[in-house]
Order: C-alpha cells, then sequence, then structure tokens
C-alpha cells in the first residue's frame, strides 16, 4: 500500500474495511488504539501514523483483515486528551501507541494493564513513566527522542550560527517536565557561551505572541523551540513571529526548517514510528512492554534553510553547513 492510501485512512477516529466481517473468519481481527497530540488535519502528524501503519504492513499486519485501529487526534487539548485516553483505555484494545509525552500520562493514568507503546517522550525515566530503559516494568515502554542533556546543543548551535546572540529564549511547554528539564540543561550551559537566557510558557497564541514579541524589544536575542504537543499545534505562528522580529531561532524537529523555519536538530520522529509498529508487533504476538527496552535514536539530523538565514541576515558557518544533513534552497 503506497503512501497516500495510508493516509486516506486517517481522517475518521476509526480504520476499518468493510470487508472486516468476512476477514475476521478467515484471521483473528487485533486491535490498536492511538493517541496522537496533533489534529487530524496536520500532515506532520498524518506523516507520523501513516509511518506507523506502513510499519506494520511490513510485519504482516493489514487494517481489515487481521487489525483494527482506533485512532484519537488530541490537537493538544489536554481537556481532550484525558477524555480520548480514558475512550481508549475502555475500549481495551490489544495495545495502544502514544505519540507525545502530553498523550503518555492520561493513558497511564487511564490503565495499568493495556500495553502502550510510546514514541517521542523525552526521559521517561525522570518523568516516572519506566523503571529504567533496559528494564521498563509496568504495561509501558517505547521510543524516546532524546535526553535533556541533548538540549544544550541547541544554544551551542545558535551561538554557532549567530554568534552576536547573548540572550535566548527558551519556548517550552511548563505543564511537561521535559520543558522544564530541557530549559534546566541549557541553563547549564548558558554561562560557558555568554548567553543569558529565559523562558517562555507556550500554552496558547494569544500568550506566545505576546511573550515573543517582549522579548524581541531588546537586541541580541535567539530563540530555541523545545518539543511538544502545543509546539506542534502553534508551529506555523512560532516559525512568522521568529521571521518577524528578526529572531534566529533553533528547532527540535526538521519539519520546522521545511516549513520556514531557520534549522533544527533532532531525531527522525518517523523513523521512531516505523519502529514502534515492530515493538507493537512483538507485543501482539505475546512479548511483555516490562520486557522491551526503552530506545534512543542512534543519530540526530542537522536541516537547514537558507532561504530563512538569507531573511535574517545570517551568513551560516562553512562548518554548520558541511554538517547539515539536509540543506533546503
Amino acid at each position: 500500500m503506497r503512501r497516500r492510501a495510508f493516509l486516506t485512512l486517517l481522517g475518521g477516529a476509526t480504520v476499518v474495511c468493510p470487508l472486516a466481517a468476512r476477514a475476521q473468519q478467515r484471521q483473528r481481527v487485533r486491535s490498536i488504539g492511538v493517541l496522537i497530540g496533533a489534529t487530524a488535519n496536520d500532515p506532520e502528524g498524518q506523516s507520523r501514523i501513516a509511518a506507523f501503519l506502513q510499519g506494520l504492513q511490513e510485519l504482516g499486519w493489514s487494517v481489515g483483515r487481521n487489525l483494527r485501529i482506533d485512532i484519537r487526534w488530541t490537537g493538544g487539548n489536554p481537556a481532550d486528551t484525558r477524555k480520548y485516553a480514558a475512550e481508549l483505555a475502555a475500549l481495551a484494545p490489544d495495545v495502544i501507541l502514544a505519540s507525545g509525552s502530553s498523550t503518555l500520562r492520561p493513558l497511564l493514568e487511564a490503565t495499568h494493564t493495556v500495553p502502550i507503546v510510546f514514541t517521542v517522550v523525552a526521559d521517561p525515566v525522570g518523568g516516572g513513566f519506566v523503571e529504567s530503559l533496559a528494564r521498563p516494568g509496568g504495561n509501558v515502554t517505547g521510543f524516546t527522542p532524546f535526553e535533556y542533556g541533548m538540549a544544550a546543543k541547541w544554544l551551542e548551535l545558535l551561538k554557532e550560527i549567530a554568534p552576536g546572540v547573548t540572550r535566548a529564549a527558551v519556548l517550552r511547554d511548563p505543564a511537561l517536565s521535559t520543558g522544564i528539564g530541557q530549559f534546566g540543561a541549557i541553563q547549564s550551559v548558558a554561562p560557558s557561551l555568554s548567553v543569558e537566557v529565559s523562558a517562555i510558557n507556550v500554552r496558547d497564541a494569544g500568550e506566545i505572541e505576546r511573550a515573543v514579541a517582549g522579548f524581541a524589544r531588546l537586541s541580541s536575542g535567539g530563540l530555541i523551540l523545545t518539543g511538544s504537543a502545543f509546539a506542534l499545534v502553534h508551529r506555523d505562528l512560532i516559525i512568522t513571529l521568529s521571521a518577524r522580529h528578526k529572531l534566529p531561532t533553533v528547532y527540535p524537529w526538521r519539519l520546522y526548517p521545511t516549513n520556514g523555519g531557520l534549522i533544527s536538530y533532532g531525531p527522525d520522529f518517523n523513523d521512531q514510528n516505523r519502529q514502534a509498529a515492530g515493538y507493537v508487533d512483538r507485543i501482539l504476538k505475546g512479548e511483555k512492554p516490562a520486557d522491551l527496552p526503552v530506545q534512543a535514536p542512534t543519530r540526530y539530523e542537522l536541516v537547514i534553510n537558507l532561504k530563512a538565514a538569507k531573511a535574517l541576515g545570517l551568513d551560516l558557518p562553512a562548518s554548520v553547513l558541511a554538517r547539515a544533513d539536509e540543506v533546503i534552497e
């Protein structure tokens, strides 16, 4: 099945095939729940789920023949996340895929028995989601995008591409331990780089716009965006504000420079979702989440948008361009 075919499955909450009844007669149909912190029409969210579905198909799972999938899109809304987490837990699927830190805690509050595989959850040990990376324990395991210390690389990269930056605002979701932890890692290296850092809370569009405009009133500033469902939902606004106020900004995921942002350094989340399909397959075949180690990326990708750099008046160092995995002209 091609990617376009996958994407046609994603608009509704439930993915089933009209011939499911006939398929059930031939083979037992297993059920998977998906909770994702994006909106249903978000291309990035669709891409992640398509990668997950493709991974499942490659392992022999086919919607309508031996698989049913129920998807809930939260749009980063905490109330909807809790509501949909409870809904999925009540369905008692064979396994649930949790995409993003904001989706995992409500799911764990809703069920301690349904197996859960997560993606894009930073520091699952510090967040109390698993006992250890090697032996998660409980009903949850998955894939972490980075540990907190990696956030220091974002400030180092900001200073490398914009040496005149002496002030950096870190956009974070204050409700997530990951946002707090990443801010702490950035603070730890700030003195050595002669940069003063402050936090901007990412909760709604109005707050983001006011805070960024206020920060931009003084010169020599730059931004760092940490990962969260809110950051995903408000990405177009953040990219627009960065350009409007001439603030060089380092992003955590490649979707930002591909949509007009300056530069990103982070993991390939589609790859994580393909890998998650492998863990779901193993759980459906009898393995326990407690016995499957949490995995971290083996590599990070650096993506640069030269058009955005030009608009900001930045002449990017050759050393940075040489390290880039992708340069967008």
